[in-house]
């Protein structure tokens, strides 16, 4: 299975220690994190190790959507989605991966509506520069056709890309998008920085927040 954990969480998250399962406020935030899946698939491992990224910096775990079910989906109170891109310059379909199938056969018949949605992707932005993290840009379309909230949208700054179907508004992408092959190195702390940008959004609290719809 290309599963990267079971979901457990740790005893220390977003800050809160938990002694003696006395802290309320610790029971709350765990909740709070088991409510939160990430869901990923992946081509050459890229998209792994990000989602491996984004799991230890939020304190969950990621799994192949390959591997998910529709009723588990439905039951988290928000989701963290990714994909590679592969079929460059597609109109559908642009991962490669599972999530071609599943985001048309799948996801349309699921009741999604005010699900809080974050979106990340992975990319080569000097080899497919025109086509740069296409596939997160669909996602995100996906998602907000069925009535989600996408919640992440990041800065295109520090990116080397000509085109991207993922920057969904001038200047700002719909989620964070990796670069394994020319940027590695930054990949780890880009993941930290947008789980913090999610934790102040509002994403990981139960209660409903302000989001782009």
């Amino acid at each position: 299975t290309k599963t990267l954990a079971v979901f457990c969480l740790p005893a220390v998250a977003f800050g809160f220690t938990i002694s003696g399962g006395n802290s309320m406020a610790a029971r709350r935030t765990s909740s709070a994190l088991r409510a939160v899946g990430i869901y990923y698939d992946s081509s050459t491992g890229n998209t792994e190790t990000c989602a491996g990224y984004i799991a230890t910096a939020a304190g969950a775990s990621a799994e192949y959507i390959g591997d998910t079910t529709e009723d588990e989906m439905m039951s988290k109170d928000a989701l963290i989605v990714g994909a590679p891109t592969w079929h460059t310059g597609a109109d559908t379909e642009r991962s490669g991966t599972q999530w071609d199938q599943w985001l048309y056969n799948t996801l349309p018949n699921m009741n999604l509506k005010d699900k809080k949605v974050a979106i990340f992707g992975c990319g080569d932005q000097e080899s497919y520069s025109d086509y740069y993290c296409d596939a997160a840009g669909e996602l995100y379309d996906c998602f907000i056709k069925a009535g989600c909230k996408v919640y992440g949208m990041t800065s295109t700054d520090g990116y080397n890309h000509q085109a991207s179907k993922a920057e969904v508004e001038s200047g700002s992408f719909c989620g964070l998008m990796f670069d394994e092959d020319n940027q590695y190195d930054l990949s780890e702390e880009r993941a930290k920085k947008w789980v913090e940008q999610l934790k102040q959004e509002g994403f990981f609290s139960q209660v409903p927040a302000e989001a782009t719809a």
